[in-house]
């Protein structure tokens, strides 16, 4: 395998190459690509040491079969068309294409299929819905959902490597926000993303369309709100859901529980319980009535929500899951 990793250096980047040793991908051609203030660095990959290029029109003319995109939706929209053309499959987790109808938003235990035989451009779905989608995935098929209200509280790793070091220099006592629109320290911010003219953001509506998209159901009634909060590693989101059909709160619970790559849990679970982790945890399941239900959703947003299910995306494209 030719692969190449865009946008190396930064979180999600950083973490595709972990995630690429854990699963034993060894390709072949590794190359490992960002921009001209990153040039030059070296970044480890299993023994060998990797240079990183600077990102150019003619970084992918050598032929590749995978391209990972991690450098933002600007970076993706004039150079993964590029790759894809060059004959790469595009694995892209910015936002630039997830709402193109003719390009398929992934999660891979829930909408893997469309994969089969593709070739082109993938977008990688928005961290915070594919913790929730993939909680809710046997709960869909089995009961059905109207609506969902969800109410997220994302880690400052959302923001990348800049999210971070805000936070920390903050913590230090330099309380100076840029990267945030309010001071993140001792704080929780209720925007992440533009706000539109219906006064929701973009970040909350990514989540509407993604979910609908994903479950290939227009009919689902989505009602985000996304906040920032002072933790670097693991969103968390508080889910409300109504479903079609009736259920009882045991048969939910076996749903989850027999979910691929979710976990149900008595135990009072925080961000730091979870982060580093692959899978998606779900606990304080209670419901109202037959029809509707909560529950506390958690994920490593590096992880599950983008590195983890862009390596998932690869593997099923080559048939490896």
């Amino acid at each position: 395998m030719r692969l190449a990793i865009v946008g190396a250096t930064g979180e999600v980047g950083r973490m595709m190459l972990r995630k690429l040793e854990e699963e034993k991908i060894s390709p072949k051609v590794i190359d490992l690509l960002a921009s001209k203030r990153s040039e030059g660095k070296h970044l480890k990959f299993e023994t060998r040491d990797l240079e990183v290029k600077e990102l150019r029109e003619g970084s992918f003319d050598k032929g590749y079969d995978y391209v990972l995109f991690s450098a933002g939706a600007t970076v993706s929209k004039h150079y993964a068309p590029m790759a894809a053309e060059r004959g790469a499959v595009v694995i892209d987790n910015s936002s630039a294409f997830r709402s193109d109808a003719e390009i398929p938003l992934v999660v891979p235990e829930i909408n893997g299929d469309i994969l089969k035989g593709y070739g082109g451009i993938v977008a990688n779905p928005n961290c915070s819905t594919i913790q929730m989608v993939l909680s809710l995935s046997g709960i869909y098929k089995s009961y059905g959902i109207k609506t969902i209200v969800v109410s997220t509280y994302q880690a400052v790793s959302g923001a990348g490597n800049k999210g971070i070091a805000e936070l920390e220099e903050q913590e230090r006592g330099d309380i100076r926000p840029s990267v945030f629109v309010r001071q993140i320290h001792r704080n929780v911010v209720p925007i992440i993303g533009d706000l539109l003219h219906s006064n929701f953001s973009t970040e909350e509506m990514k989540m509407v369309h993604e979910t609908r998209k994903i479950f290939r159901d227009d009919s689902i009634s989505v009602w985000p709100t996304t906040v920032r909060v002072p933790v670097v590693y693991g969103h968390s989101e508080s889910v409300f859901c109504e479903t079609v059909r009736p259920f009882s709160l045991e048969d939910l619970r076996r749903e989850i529980e027999s979910s691929k790559d979710v976990v149900y849990s008595e135990e009072r679970l925080t961000p730091m319980e979870v982060a580093g982790s692959d899978l998606v945890f779900v606990s304080r399941l209670r419901g109202f009535d037959g029809n509707r239900f909560l529950f506390w959703n958690m994920a490593d947003n590096i992880r599950v929500g983008a590195a983890t299910n862009a390596i998932r995306i690869m593997k099923t494209h080559l048939g490896g899951t």
